[in-house]
């Protein structure tokens, strides 16, 4: 009998995160500025205070790497970009992704360019050379771009690149423009002393591509089984991030203690020009984590006709808001 009360005093004495499963969490990208939030969230204790057992925060190497991570079952949830889920989903019947918090509200896909180049609008691409990874969410979807602004998709000439060499490319005046997240490459162009009123940008969003971007991502098998434990992974996550939207330098601060190699002025800017596109007008009246099914289901539509995919997805194997808090506690602070 006392054998037994001890036993379970212990238990009683253990964090809820200790008897939950070890969650493995893979960021979409290498570390940086944007990528602070979750690093804030694990440093500060944030997923062990609602029961997350969470093991690590891993760099990632692309959203579609991230999704595979997620499939194959070493990672348990993920942070990747949508239109790389919806692709998944529609290539992997029974096998769907499912996405439980949206973080970017607005995708911050973008044609950089530089002023001598006259890249104004869409029309002015035409006969003009672009450079990219093959697999940017935004070359891929540079058709439908082209299309619903009435140019000729084939009227650009793309090279594929690697990701580090395309801001290099652009500077140098090996291409004309080039396709990725806006901050990030107006940043790197920065870096390499091009000056801020030389760089163009095209967003995407700005004509005719209004979509959502990256959300954290849960593998169905881990959901059905742990669904407290994915709760409380997204009520930790919209925390880390309302706290950097209001003290970004302490999210910046945990992401220096974690890569001792951080640049802190960069990355705060990285991370502050992020904010455009998580902190919208529409997150600050509804708070931080939800998508609007419309909206979601226009989202679909372009993804699916951009990457040309096998079979339109409903929105229910995409989207599960049930695992969010109340708006009131996603909210933002005024």
């Amino acid at each position: 009998m006392r054998l037994l009360t001890v036993a379970t005093a212990l238990l009683l004495a253990t964090p809820a995160a200790a008897q939950n499963p070890t969650v493995k969490f893979s960021l979409d990208w290498i570390l940086q500025g944007q990528q602070a939030p979750f690093i804030l969230g694990h440093e500060k204790g944030y997923y062990t205070a609602e029961g997350v057992n969470l093991a690590t925060v891993d760099a990632g190497r692309g959203s579609s790497d991230t999704i595979g991570r997620i499939a194959s079952g070493v990672y348990e949830i993920g942070f990747g970009d949508l239109s790389s889920l919806i692709e998944f989903n529609a290539k992997n019947p029974g096998k769907e992704m499912i996405a439980v918090a949206m973080i970017y509200d607005q995708a911050p896909f973008a044609i950089v360019s530089l002023k001598k180049h006259g890249i104004a609008k869409p029309a002015d691409l035409k006969g003009k050379k672009g450079a990219s990874p093959a697999f940017d969410s935004t070359f891929r979807l540079f058709n439908v771009f082209a299309k619903v602004n009435g140019i000729d998709p084939a009227s650009v000439t793309w090279s594929n690149v690697a990701p580090q060499l395309r801001e290099p490319m652009l500077a140098r005046g090996e291409t004309e423009a080039i396709a990725g997240f806006s901050f990030t490459s107006r940043l790197s162009l920065r870096g390499l002393g091009v000056a801020d009123d030389e760089i163009t940008t095209l967003m995407l969003r700005d004509h005719g591509l209004d979509m959502y971007s990256n959300a954290v991502v849960v593998s169905p098998d881990f959901l059905k089984k742990h669904p407290q434990v994915v709760r409380g992974f997204v009520k930790a996550t919209i925390r880390a991030w309302r706290d950097s939207i209001a003290s970004p330098q302490t999210a910046i601060a945990a992401l220096k203690a974690r890569e001792p190699l951080t640049n802190e002025a960069v990355e705060l800017q990285r991370l502050t020009m992020a904010f455009e596109f998580i902190a919208t007008d529409n997150v600050k009246r509804n708070g931080i984590g939800d998508v609007d099914p419309a909206r979601l289901q226009k989202n679909i539509d372009l993804v699916t006709e951009g990457f040309q995919l096998p079979r339109k997805i409903p929105t229910d194997l995409v989207f599960d808001r049930s695992y969010l808090a109340s708006a009131a506690e996603r909210r933002l602070a005024p």
